[in-house]
């Protein structure tokens, strides 16, 4: 997430940066905190947001003079919030919190980008919240630093070659850092062990195929991902499970015709289940922007109106299956709104023909999606696997990261991946045949490995 809904600063662009949308504020892991940048008149200015309390409610922090529109802000754990401020080509980090009437501020230094074409950005706040970490993507690599948190100063810690985005934290210390790399004209998700500087692969569904990760959730094991392996220049949001060996799937009910579709959280707290999470969607079309929330284990997206005010793309769900989304309207200038998702029933009447969704106007248009029936599509293998951490199989690189095969969520595959390629969408290629054959008539009991349990230490390439 970045802070607000506009280019944050850079010394260049990416057009791989421009992929999701910016969310409108920033919240830390845990949900405790929120930062955003606020506007008064014409003046910007760093404001955060207690959510933990009784009630929410805002700290402006502004300081001598007003920001610059597309500074980012980032709050930690202790509630203070980390400032990115863009000055020439030198990038400024300084940590503010509220000092009585006034705002304090404790310079943390610079990092300097002095080849052209250099971009900086924060990357979404580390679990944990005691530290903060920023993205430098240059012409021909990208670098990570630890800008908030260490003992002196900015820090680098590793450099990856090509141009890379995203930023998927996949363990509980913030040690290890999913990042998308675009290399060769591909782009594929890879790991980065941010302790020893070390990178291996994660994602990689075919070798034509652009893979990215999107989401991931530490609990379940759950990723959400987005490819265009199963149909060839058209990206399409599907999922798997860290340490299963069996393939993604990209369900058909994702598909939401003529709209943008982005994940922007999961449930946590579900271990071992992941197709019981629950995934809150941002949906942008001609309607304007709306929520969406949806589980692996059913066959429908349920279509809900954002609250007036949403800082949109922005929300966490409770372990309990309540999504709360942070507003600001005149009259409630610090607000948030909870959401609880239905359930639907895999394979009911509504789960087949799609839901009918609420524009945030009021008006209600039909999101069904012509001719679905409510099923997945299964695509090639990727990822991890518990047994054999550095196999190769078929021209998949690394290990299988699938969806739990015999769950009540995988009733009727539909166009599964015949060595690379889908039904319909010819020229994807380097799947292995045995990861994609259809689903035996006879159920297969897997066990998901946690994601705290996963080898990812023995998965660094040394």
């Amino acid at each position: 997430m970045t802070a607000c809904a506009i280019e944050p600063p850079s010394a260049g662009s990416s057009g791989a940066d421009d992929v999701v949308p910016a969310a409108g504020c920033v919240l830390t892991t845990d949900g405790a905190y929120a930062a955003r940048l606020a506007l008064d008149g014409d003046s910007w200015f760093p404001e955060r947001w207690t959510l933990d309390g009784p009630e929410p409610y805002a700290v402006p922090l502004p300081g001598n003079q007003p920001e610059e529109p597309g500074t980012e802000v980032q709050p930690l754990g202790d509630g203070r919030v980390l400032i990115h401020r863009l000055v020439e080509r030198r990038h400024a980090f300084a940590l503010l919190y509220p000092t009585g009437p006034g705002t304090g501020e404790l310079p943390l230094g610079a990092v300097e980008c002095p080849e052209p074409g250099t971009r900086l950005t924060l990357l979404p706040p580390a679990p944990g919240g005691a530290q903060a970490y920023a993205l430098a993507v240059g012409p021909r690599s990208s670098a990570v630093w630890l800008v908030a948190g260490g003992a002196f100063g900015p820090e680098r810690l590793a450099e990856v070659p090509g141009r890379c985005s995203g930023g998927i934290w996949l363990d509980g210390t913030g040690r290890i850092l999913a990042l998308d790399q675009e290399l060769g004209g591909r782009t594929k998700t890879v790991v980065v062990d941010l302790e020893r500087g070390e990178i291996s692969p994660l994602l990689q569904i075919s070798e034509r195929s652009d893979d990215r990760l999107l989401l991931a959730d530490a609990d379940s094991g759950l990723l959400l991902i987005a490819s265009d392996a199963p149909s060839p220049g058209e990206e399409r949001l599907g999922w798997g499970v860290l340490g299963s060996t069996l393939p993604v799937r990209f369900p058909e009910c994702l598909r939401v015709p003529d709209c943008r579709v982005v994940p922007f959280a999961v449930q946590p707290g579900q271990v071992l289940m992941p197709e019981n999470c629950a995934v809150a969607l941002r949906i942008d079309g001609a309607f304007g922007t709306w929520v969406g929330t949806w589980r692996p284990v059913e066959r429908q997206v349920t279509h809900l109106p954002a609250p007036g005010g949403w800082l949109t793309g922005s929300g966490l769900w409770t372990r309990d299956g309540v999504l709360r989304l942070p507003y600001a309207t005149q009259e409630t200038p610090c607000g948030v709104a909870e959401l609880t998702a239905p359930r639907g029933e895999t394979g009911s009447p509504e789960a087949t023909g799609g839901t009918a969704g609420t524009s945030p106007s009021g008006g209600t248009r039909d999101t069904s999606v012509a001719g679905t029936t409510g099923t997945a599509e299964a695509t090639g293998t990727t990822g991890f696997t518990r047994a054999a951490e550095t196999r190769r199989v078929a021209g998949v690189t690394g290990n299988p990261v699938g969806a739990t095969r015999g769950s009540p969520g995988d009733n009727g595959l539909e166009g599964p991946v015949r060595d690379g390629t889908a039904t319909g969408a010819p020229g994807v290629s380097g799947v292995s045949r045995a990861a994609a054959e259809p689903v035996p008539p006879m159920p297969v009991v897997t066990r998901p490995v946690p994601l705290q349990q996963a080898p990812l230490s023995r998965l660094v390439t040394k």
